[in-house]
């Protein structure tokens, strides 16, 4: 209702908008930071540099580990995220991947296969279609894992350990 009286459906704010925030994700961040030794901006106050400078360049460049953990904590949220658009869009155009493929899982062996011609069905099972289309939908996140894999794992145990 809230999507609805914002006029926000038929829209990709309709999806960005509800998760851009996550408690989780900032509580990663959170315990990130809180790791950080403060001798860092306190050696960095002592060598005269404001506080942008301390942000921009100690703290930032240190956040990579952090920061490429949340992206991919996003990417894959908003990749196999298909309920959220199933509600709010309607719109053919603006329907994301992971609804299509949806779709097709669900009509793979439905009575909409019946009403097709035989050249439209020859040598596709059910069991194929719905196989196929967990391939189109994992492949992506796959490729992008093993270049982010390094920033990740530092990510996730930051604030794990203690001493």
């Amino acid at each position: 209702m809230l999507i609805k009286n914002l006029g926000l459906i038929n829209s990709l704010w309709s999806l960005i908008l509800p998760a851009a925030v996550s408690v989780f994700n900032l509580l990663v961040i959170k315990s990130y930071y809180e790791s950080l030794p403060e001798a860092l901006e306190d050696s960095a106050k002592m060598d005269g540099a404001r506080t942008f400078t301390i942000l921009f360049r100690i703290i930032l460049p240190l956040s990579g580990p952090v920061l490429a953990t949340i992206a991919l904590f996003y990417a894959v949220y908003y990749w196999n995220d298909f309920f959220h658009p199933m509600l709010y869009i309607s719109d053919p155009s603006l329907k994301p991947l992971q609804l299509y493929l949806r779709d097709i899982v669900m009509d793979a062996d439905s009575s909409t296969a019946l009403n097709k011609s035989a050249d439209d069905m020859m040598n596709v099972s059910p069991e194929g279609m719905r196989s196929a289309t967990v391939i189109a939908s994992t492949v992506p996140i796959l490729l992008v894992y093993p270049f982010l894999q390094k920033y990740f794992i530092k990510g996730v145990l930051i604030g794990s350990v203690k001493g």
